[in-house]
Parts: structure tokens; C-alpha cells; sequence
């Protein structure tokens, strides 16, 4: 692929874009940046944009700039169906992801994981098996360092392990895993797609492009995942027991809390086989693996009653999952910015009787509070709180000895926080301060 002399569009300033412009001004690329924050939001990438020499245009996106260029790369935060890209692409101008680029300039086998929850978890695991059984390996893509970083590198792993979201799916031609991995497929980001099923569709393009050398790691129990790959080419692996060939692996539940997670390491443990992992290693690493933070992750415990951090389940799938780990009655926190999947809690969700059968209080907050309550008072006891040291403080007194709190919102963060490890942070926080008595 020329890039020396192009003229390049990055359309979206962030970690990936700006991973995506020092990639092309090192082949000698005329690169423009376009995003629709202000320069003020971004200063510190604007600030090394400049220094690259690049030209920024910020606050908006001109259609010209789009048809000039010879081609355009979109970061995953620009949705691929924005007027401009219309534009760009009907004067017959290239249009590609980061992945799609990266994946160009890179030779070593990739093992691609995608599904709506507990990629990262999947993506870190698989890493480590990897490693242990002795191969150097990359891990990146939607997590830590984008994978054009790694194709930008002189130094070289042997396999490169990439968590793919559906945005980067979205823009795709040529990506082809060696391993594949589709964890599972549930309501997320409807706020983005017109419907479920254009969004279960990009999930299932992971496979799009591989042969029948290739694998494809499946979770079969789920339906949405088995309706998007009835026609892919690659071999099929499927989870569920922890056995692969005559290997029988065995997990902690420390390790591995609730069968979602039982789910992940064996999706894990099927990919790591398929690349070439050895089974020493693969224990070895289900062993000593320990949760990501803001994942079910333990707390403290305070008066004989259980704190948890899962700030990462955006959405109610995933609180779904969270419930189904605990036998004890649960005190829930939910709520946050809606994401047009679920957020509104139609009645008849199965959220709603893990609600009835698990809690015994759910306290709301952020902008879907209201919309919470109404949905849920009629299955639980529920309050609104102002914030989350309020939720905390009054989950800490409507608890009893034996109880579990878990902070599970089902909604992004960004209505009260920045990111949802902020969120988590300050929810971790505020259950400390109530050991020494702040709250």
C-alpha cells in the first residue's frame, strides 16, 4: 500500500488517531486531522499534532476536506455513516478503520477477540497464555495500544492479540484474523446502530475475510452469535467445557467469578490452543490470573457485608451477568447516560427478573434515575441518590450482615464522569471512606 506523498484524512483526534497520524507522517504522508471537539478539548493531542506538522482542522467537518483527500481513516469515535464520509466515498475516495490500515503492514498471526462484554478480560487472558507457553506477544488494539502503534514499531512480537470493537468491524476490507474469537452478542450501542441487527452484523464481520485454515472460537449457547455465522469458511471452535483435545483445564471461582467468566477463559483457552499455546502455559496463566479492575471486582467488606466494582457492565447484559454471580441479597447501583439499548428497561427484560429474584434494594442515579425507578419499583425496593457518595452512604445503611453491594450501572458514565474506570474510582473510594467512618 503507497502512502509516501498521499494526502491522508485521520478523521477523529484521540489515542487512535493520533496513533494513526505519526504511522503515516513516518511514510511520508501529507496528513489533515479533523474532529468535531474543539481544540481546547483536545489540547494536549492538538499540541502534538502541531509539532508533527500536521494540519488541524477542529470543530467541524468540512466536506471538502473529505473529497480532497486520496484517503480517509477513520478512528473508531467517528461512526462511518457521517454526511462526509457519504461524500467522500460517492466521489470514490478509500475509506478505512485503524485495524484495516494496521492490518495491512503487519505479517504476524492475529488473533482477533470481539463480543459485546468481557473482551478486555478475554484479550488479557489469552495474552498471558500466550506468554507463558513462550511466545512474545502484543497485546492491543481497543485496549492500551492501538494496533497501528504495533505496526509502527521496528521491534516485532511472534503472535499480536487485539481486542476489536464493532466500530472498528464497521470499517473493515481486508482484516483477517488467523484466530478469530466472538464472545457473545447482546444490545449495546443502539445509540449508534439503527437497529440490533446491523449491530449483531458488525460483530460477526470478525470472520468476514478468513479461510478454512483459520479458526473461529464461537460461544454456542448464544443464539444472536450462532444466526451471524451460519456461512463462515474458517473451522469452527466452540465453548463450553474447559477441554480442548485431551487437555483438561481447571479455573478458580476466585479467578473467574460467575459463568460468563467460565465462559471467557474457556473462549480464552480455545484460541491460545489454535495459535500454538502449550497447556502448561494455558494453566499456568488460568492460575494466576487475577480480575481486571471495574469488573466484578472485589472491594472491601465492611460490617460482614461485600462491596463490588463493576463500573464496566454499560450495559444490561452485563448486570445481568453480575447478578447471576451472587447467592446473598444484593443492594444495586444503577444508572448513568442511556445508550438506546436497554437503559429504558422495556418490561419483560430479563434484567428485570434477576431485579425481582436478587435485590432487595436498587438505588439509581445519573440521568436514566428516573427512568430506573419507574421501571423497577414495582419488583424492588428503590431510591434516587445525587450522587455516587450518596449512593454508597445510603446502600451502606439499608444493608445487613451477609448483604452485597454492587455498583452495576448498565449505562455509560459520561453524564457524571469521564471515563468508567472514574466512576469505579470514585465508587472505591467512598466504600473506604465508610471503614473510617466519612460517610
Amino acid at each position: 500500500m503507497k502512502i509516501k506523498d498521499k494526502k491522508v484524512l485521520v478523521a477523529g483526534l484521540g489515542m487512535s488517531g493520533a496513533a494513526v497520524t505519526r504511522f503515516l507522517k513516518n511514510r511520508g504522508a501529507v496528513v489533515t486531522v479533523t474532529d468535531m471537539a474543539k481544540e481546547t478539548q483536545l489540547s494536549s493531542y492538538a499540541l502534538m499534532m502541531r509539532e508533527m506538522g500536521v494540519l488541524l482542522e477542529m470543530g467541524k467537518h468540512h466536506i471538502e476536506t473529505f473529497e480532497r483527500a486520496d484517503f480517509i481513516v477513520l478512528s473508531p469515535g467517528v461512526p462511518h455513516t457521517i454526511p462526509p464520509i457519504k461524500a467522500a466515498q460517492k466521489k470514490g475516495t478509500p475509506v478505512m478503520g485503524e485495524i484495516e490500515l494496521a492490518f495491512r503492514f503487519i505479517q504476524e498471526p492475529i488473533i482477533a477477540v470481539t463480543g459485546t462484554n468481557g473482551k478486555t478480560t478475554t484479550t488479557t487472558l489469552l495474552g498471558k497464555m500466550l506468554e507463558e507457553s513462550g511466545f512474545k506477544v502484543f497485546v492491543g488494539g481497543n485496549i492500551g495500544d492501538p494496533l497501528i502503534g504495533y505496526a509502527d514499531k521496528g521491534e516485532k512480537a511472534d503472535i499480536v492479540v487485539a481486542e476489536i470493537s464493532s466500530f472498528q468491524l464497521d470499517t473493515i476490507d481486508t482484516f483477517r484474523p488467523k484466530v478469530g474469537v466472538l464472545l457473545n452478542i447482546t444490545e449495546d450501542h443502539l445509540d449508534r446502530y439503527p437497529n440490533f441487527t446491523a449491530y449483531a452484523h458488525s460483530k460477526g464481520r470478525i470472520f468476514e475475510n478468513q479461510e478454512e485454515s483459520d479458526f473461529a472460537v464461537l460461544n454456542s449457547d448464544d443464539p444472536v452469535v450462532r444466526s451471524v455465522t451460519g456461512n463462515i469458511k474458517s473451522s469452527k471452535l466452540e465453548t463450553g467445557q474447559l477441554q480442548v483435545s485431551n487437555f483438561k483445564f481447571q479455573v478458580s471461582n476466585a479467578n473467574f467469578l460467575g459463568q460468563h467468566n467460565k465462559d471467557n477463559a474457556s473462549a480464552a483457552c480455545l484460541a491460545a490452543m489454535a495459535a500454538g499455546g502449550t497447556p502448561e502455559g494455558i494453566q499456568s496463566a488460568l492460575d494466576n490470573f487475577r480480575p481486571l479492575r471495574h469488573r466484578i471486582e472485589y472491594v472491601a467488606t465492611i460490617n460482614d457485608v461485600m462491596y463490588f466494582d463493576d463500573s464496566k457492565a454499560t450495559n444490561t447484559d452485563a448486570v445481568v451477568k453480575a447478578l447471576e454471580c451472587f447467592d446473598n441479597p444484593v443492594i444495586l447501583i444503577m444508572g448513568g447516560r442511556g445508550k438506546g439499548n436497554g437503559c429504558e428497561f422495556e418490561s419483560g427484560h430479563a434484567l428485570k427478573e434477576q431485579v425481582r429474584q436478587r435485590t432487595k434494594k436498587l438505588i439509581s442515579m445519573g440521568e436514566t434515575g428516573e427512568d430506573i425507578i419507574s421501571a423497577f419499583r414495582d419488583v424492588t425496593e428503590t431510591a434516587a441518590a445525587s450522587s455516587m457518595e450518596d449512593a454508597v452512604s445510603q446502600a451502606y445503611h439499608a444493608a445487613e450482615p451477609g448483604d452485597v453491594v454492587l455498583l452495576s450501572p448498565a449505562c455509560s458514565s459520561f453524564d457524571m464522569f469521564r471515563s468508567y474506570a472514574e466512576r469505579g474510582d470514585v465508587f472505591c473510594r467512598a466504600v473506604r471512606e465508610l471503614g473510617v467512618g466519612k460517610l
